[in-house]
């Protein structure tokens, strides 16, 4: 996994944070005329709502890590998503330009006050209670996801790459269980062994509908899945269907029950 370097980040987070905004922010500023209202693929948004959503997600992280409560719905996907459109409804901003220096400006921000808190206490959010580093982890990991979107629905080259979506591993191990679609784990019993091509792995051991993840591997799995570490990511937060990436070679499965691996990403509802 990532190492520490003695700050609160783990190492290379911050940077990994910085450039993401700063890559989001080159996307948003691209000559495109009416670009704000241009659709995102796979959304209801268009690129200036979902730009917005980003610049006030991004004051959200900034406001947690100062040390601000921040109530932001119960944890739960649907209610993070009615937050999100409670958010946008009364927040008027919808130009790519002045979104953009909003979204680096308050990544700095995060990053400012970030580095002021004790690594071992826990900070409320709206999934739960994380460290810290955890914490800096879902940043880069929502900036990502919707950085992707921005990306694709403007016809410009995504930010995402092998190191970025590694430094999204800890809050994805964090919050698989908190984010299990119920319906989807229900009765089933299962151990995943889940691996990033030439990169680290992390367990998933689902007994009888509850979900336990580790950072290491059961030892005997009952499938493993080795994928491309963006298709990773983009699978896990509901940017692509499992069965083309399966075709592409970009995710493999084996093990005793090789058949769960389609059906993995399935399992859990992206916040």
């Amino acid at each position: 996994m990532t190492r520490r370097t003695g700050g609160v980040l783990p190492e290379g987070l911050a940077e990994a944070i910085r450039g993401t905004a700063d890559d989001i922010a080159a996307v948003l500023r691209t000559p495109a005329r009416d670009a704000g209202r241009l659709p995102v693929p796979r959304s209801t948004w268009t690129v200036g709502e979902a730009a917005a959503h980003l610049a006030q997600a991004n004051a959200l992280m900034a406001d947690l890590a100062a040390g601000h409560e921040r109530p932001y719905g119960d944890g739960t996907p649907g209610s993070l998503a009615e937050a999100n459109e409670r958010a946008l409804a009364g927040f008027d901003e919808r130009s790519p330009g002045p979104l953009a220096g909003m979204i680096t400006a308050r990544a700095a921000a995060f990053l400012g006050s970030i580095e002021e808190r004790d690594p071992a206490e826990p900070i409320s959010t709206p999934l739960g209670r994380l460290s810290p580093a955890v914490l800096g982890s879902y940043l880069l990991t929502h900036m990502l996801g919707h950085g992707y979107d921005l990306a694709l629905a403007l016809d410009r080259p995504h930010m995402l790459d092998a190191r970025r979506v590694e430094l999204t591993l800890p809050f994805m191990i964090e919050a698989m269980p908190r984010v299990a679609d119920p319906a989807a784990v229900a009765g089933l019993t299962a151990s995943f062994a889940v691996r990033l091509r030439s990169g680290p792995g992390f367990g998933v051991v689902i007994t009888d509908g509850t979900v336990r993840t580790d950072h290491e591997p059961p030892a005997r799995p009952d499938c493993t899945i080795l994928t491309e570490p963006v298709a990773f990511l983009l699978l896990g937060l509901g940017r692509l269907d499992p069965w083309p990436v399966i075709a592409r070679g970009k995710a493999l499965g084996w093990g005793r029950k090789p058949w769960l691996a389609p059906r993995f990403p399935r399992l859990f509802r992206a916040p």
